[in-house]
């Protein structure tokens, strides 16, 4: 199976640099039309400058694919609706959607101004949604669209110093769940990529030995993936360093105490059982949570 992108259009957020212009330049080697957009901030998100897209956008020219360079905000959701009427006015579809751009204002929660956590979750999170919701549209009339979600370690697991940044990136994963759901019958598949790679957004955190282990290009293959024609969907993928693995939000079979006066304490004896492993599930919605309980309490019932 070859995996290619002829016909299709994908606007990639935050392709300046790092992991977003290795987005950009392998969907356009395969044949895809990008829209590659940044606003050419620094890392913390300040300042901008349309330099860093075009650069990107020059060379997948010169290496005879097509794009076009954007701007945009991604927490200025009028200008994302407008990156999204220019795109379709140069090539009428968008078939596509990387959300990739974010910021870093790390700082350990205790000293974290609460606008840095905020200015954060704007980008991250509401730049994703502003993205999602302007292309949502096209993508449910054409009955065809592949969303990914740049998530995180920091969000799946947690990492010091990095509260607001975790907070953001777990919160696309339940964005993915729900928009997966919803979008299934448009052939609108969503999915998630956690990346480890070597860039600006990483250079203060890993010593340069590691650094050059980890090249942005070796998520790319993930991310083409969970683009393609044939992309699974509520996926988490993560990648680096060539290697890919699954992560899954999963829930156990649990136990049923009931409501006595001493179901906090049974609960207490019991946690070590409600956390067993052996026969946990990954839900196929949220609703699975309510129909294991209540199938327990029912069983319960009729004895």
């Amino acid at each position: 199976m070859t995996i290619d992108f002829k016909g299709r259009v994908a606007i990639v957020t935050g392709a300046g640099g790092g992991l977003g212009r290795e987005h950009a330049l392998a969907l356009a080697a395969r044949g895809a039309k990008v829209v590659v957009n940044d606003l050419g901030g620094a890392r913390d998100g300040s300042g901008g400058s349309s330099a860093a897209a075009l650069a990107v956008v020059e060379e997948i020219r010169a290496a005879g694919g097509e794009a076009i360079a954007n701007g945009a905000s991604v927490t200025d959701f009028e200008a994302v609706q407008a990156m999204v009427a220019d795109t379709l006015a140069q090539w009428g579809r968008i078939d596509i959607l990387i959300n990739n751009a974010g910021i870093l204002r790390d700082k350990s929660f205790a000293k974290m101004d609460i606008a840095d956590f905020k200015l954060v979750l704007d980008v991250h999170l509401m730049g994703a949604v502003h993205c999602c919701k302007a292309v949502w549209p096209v993508m449910t009339e054409q009955k065809y669209g592949r969303i990914v979600m740049t998530t995180s370690s920091s969000g799946l697991y947690g990492n010091f110093g990095q509260s607001n940044y975790g907070a953001a990136k777990l919160a696309l994963v339940g964005l993915m769940q729900t928009l997966a759901l919803e979008g299934a019958k448009y052939d609108i598949r969503v999915n998630s990529l956690a990346p480890t790679a070597a860039t600006r957004m990483t250079e203060a955190l890993f010593p340069e030995e590691i650094l050059k282990a980890l090249q942005p290009s070796d998520v790319v293959p993930a991310m083409l993936v969970l683009a393609s024609e044939q992309a699974p969907t509520r996926a988490i993928l993560c990648a680096g360093a060539g290697s890919f693995e699954a992560a899954h939000i999963t829930m156990t079979q649990g136990v049923w105490v009931g409501r006595g006066d001493d179901a906090p304490e049974q609960l207490a004896a019991r946690l070590s059982e409600v956390r067993q492993r052996d026969a946990e599930t990954v839900p196929e919605s949220g609703a699975a949570q309510g129909h294991l309980e209540l199938s327990k309490a029912m069983s319960q019932l009729k004895r």
